[in-house]
This record gives C-alpha cells, structure tokens and sequence, in this order.
C-alpha cells in the first residue's frame, strides 16, 4: 500500500527539442535511406496524423517530421537558406570590377 502512494512515475518525451533531421535519423533512416520522396503526393493533415499515430513520441516531433519531410519535397531546406540564396543572385547581378592595367 506504501509504493501506491509514492510519487506518480513522470512520462517524458524523449524527443522534445531535437531537430526533425535528427528525429527521422534516428526513426526512419533504418528502412528509408533518404528523406526525398516520402512526403510527395500526401496531404499535410494525413500525413501528420499517420506519423503521429506510427513513427513519433508526440504531437510536437509528428509535426516536426512532416514540415520536414515536406520541406525536402519542396525544395525549401530552411528559411535563412533562399535568403541568402537571394543575396547571392543580387551581388552576380553587378557589373565585374575593373581589371587592374599593368
């Protein structure tokens, strides 16, 4: 009757705070070799539900894994990338420096 009225077992979600590229290595790299694909031609709600129900500890780390299963179909890996992507393009856009006389 002692060890029923002890302190409730606390449940922890082992993986809160880790990164979706994280997550699907250490849960789907073992049957998928690559994250490409997986999201093509599924809807974001059924695809979230179906890897919260199969593949993850929580309703965080489901969400995770499918904004980035579906930002690896996309072509949108992260949101500081095309920014600098975009930085890129404008600076090829001036004019070449001049070239020095000897």
């Amino acid at each position: 009757m002692v060890a029923l009225s002890g302190p409730a077992a606390v449940a922890q979600n082992l993986d809160q705070g880790k990164p979706a590229s994280k997550l699907f290595a250490e849960g789907c790299a073992s049957c998928h070799r690559s994250a490409r694909g997986l999201a093509k031609g599924r809807f974001h709600l059924t695809l979230y539900l179906f890897l919260q129900k199969h593949y993850s500890s929580g309703s965080s780390s489901a969400w995770a894994l499918t904004s980035y299963l579906e930002s690896i179909d996309s072509g949108k890996r992260v949101a500081a990338k095309p920014q600098a992507a975009s930085a890129a393009s404008r600076s090829s856009m001036r004019p070449p420096a001049p070239v020095p006389a000897r």
